[in-house]
């Protein structure tokens, strides 16, 4: 195991908390060798090289120190959005977390904004035989109404919701779902009952490919022990992940694109 590796291990043994961001995935170059096929593909190998260009930039001051968090990051990649071109950039988060807030507030750091025009959470996890009802879904819900009212974030969205269940979310809500995300692998067309629903209450529906869980405990503890070997990487389960993308509003045009998460240490 090379100098690199064995900093990065040692650091990783100390910390508690691991923020791990790609940067802007357009800004990638010579990192990207492959076009992968899905989304769970380009995130393991997000990840990997993420933690590969990091571990070989460590500065010797930060082994000295430990910190209990680690900021991991491919540095060349991180771009903020210009201020004077916030105005023509539409700025989208898709979010399955359990901590929306930090998520919210670490995207806005990381792209030097104030406010996220829109963002997508993803259903949150359930038991397997249980049916996801309004009461699963409120929590996260009432977070992303707090940040709308905050200003935090413009407009809100959720993802894999039938009609019944998009329904008793509307019904409910005080800040409105303004788009739902479909999962086409699932149905090749929108459901009827869903489409009309949508277009009597002006939800615009979306359409998505991902898998149910886009990143598993697993898949990232795998990313973490091929990136870094010999580590415990079974001490390490994320907590959260965001994929973010900056679009020109006028034309369409991804400008940027990556993804953002938080991981944390068995027991600490």
């Amino acid at each position: 195991m090379g100098t690199d590796s064995r900093a990065a291990k040692a650091l990783l043994a100390r910390a508690r908390t691991l923020h791990l961001q790609t940067g802007n995935l357009l800004n990638w170059g010579r990192l990207r060798k492959k076009c992968p096929s899905t989304h769970s593909e380009e995130l393991h190998d997000c990840i990997q090289k993420t933690l590969n260009e990091w571990s070989s930039q460590i500065n010797p001051d930060l082994v000295r120190e430990f910190p209990d968090v680690l900021e991991c990051t491919v540095s060349h990649a991180v771009e903020k959005i210009n201020p004077d071109e916030r105005e023509e950039m539409k700025v989208s988060e898709s979010n399955s977390s359990s901590s929306t807030r930090s998520a919210v507030d670490m995207a806005c750091s990381v792209l030097g904004v104030a406010q996220l025009d829109s963002v997508i959470i993803a259903s949150p996890p359930i038991e397997d035989g249980v049916n996801l009802s309004l009461e699963h879904l409120q929590p996260y819900w009432e977070e992303l109404e707090n940040l709308v009212q905050s200003k935090k974030i413009v407009a809100i969205g959720t993802s894999d919701l039938d009609k019944t269940q998009l329904e008793q979310l509307y019904q409910w809500a005080q800040v409105k779902p303004n788009s739902n995300q479909v999962n086409l692998a699932s149905c090749c067309v929108m459901p009827p009952d869903l489409t009309a629903f949508a277009k009597q209450f002006d939800i615009q529906l979306l359409t998505h490919n991902d898998p149910k869980e886009l990143l598993s405990e697993a898949s990232f503890q795998e990313a973490l022990q091929e990136s870094i070997p010999d580590i415990q990487a079974h001490e390490w389960v994320p907590l959260w992940l965001l994929r973010y993308s900056v679009i020109v509003k006028s034309r369409g045009i991804i400008k940027s694109k990556g993804y953002i998460l938080q991981a944390k240490r068995r027991g600490s």
